[in-house]
């Protein structure tokens, strides 16, 4: 069965929890104040599309692409991006809530993370080079073997990266955030 192609549309405050978003390979799309939680996008193809102000809380994200896809003030917690497809992913996050969220064994490369809550979220083995994380609020995001060359931390907050757990070659930290590189050591900074 082939899918149909939906081009330069507008969807607003639709609520797919009841009515599934119809499978389709979507193109400059914008979605806003739609919601999606505990629902299913799965198998959908997502290009150059904007979510403003969706909830996509815990959404069926298997074998979904992702490609150009920016996220605006939008609920993402509990989603396991890692379902995705890796199909020329990539995305932007803006003052959204990620918490929860899993990118395990991605490749996350020039992603950026903007004014976003990454509480709890797994960034293990993920490859981050050159993501920007931009006052980001990363309270126990998890890191483990991630590489974090060339990312920006600078103004984010509430890290804790263990460095002989990561690789961190020209990652960028302000004086502030340099203590969540040491947590593990049990040291008081003053």
């Amino acid at each position: 069965m082939q899918q149909s192609f939906i081009a330069d549309q507008e969807f607003k405050g639709i609520d797919y929890t009841k009515d599934r978003l119809p499978k389709s390979d979507y193109e400059n799309c914008v979605f806003e104040n739609c919601k999606f939680s505990d629902g299913y996008l799965d198998n959908q193809n997502f290009m150059e599309c904007e979510f403003i102000e969706c909830d996509l809380s815990n959404a069926n994200l298997k074998n979904t692409i992702f490609k150009e896809v920016v996220f605006i003030e939008c609920k993402l917690i509990g989603l396991r991006f890692e379902d995705c497809s890796d199909f020329l992913m990539s995305f932007q996050f803006k003052k959204c809530n990620l918490n929860l969220s899993s990118f395990l064994g991605m490749k996350l490369n020039n992603a950026q993370f903007i004014e976003c809550k990454l509480v709890q979220t797994d960034f293990a083995q993920a490859d981050l080079t050159q993501v920007l994380f931009s006052n980001c609020n990363m309270e126990n995001a998890i890191f483990q073997h991630s590489i974090l060359e060339k990312a920006d931390l600078t103004t984010s907050f509430n890290l804790n990266i263990d460095p002989e757990q990561n690789r961190l070659k020209k990652a960028k930290f302000s004086k502030d955030n340099l203590s969540g590189l040491l947590k593990k050591y049990d040291i008081i900074i003053t």
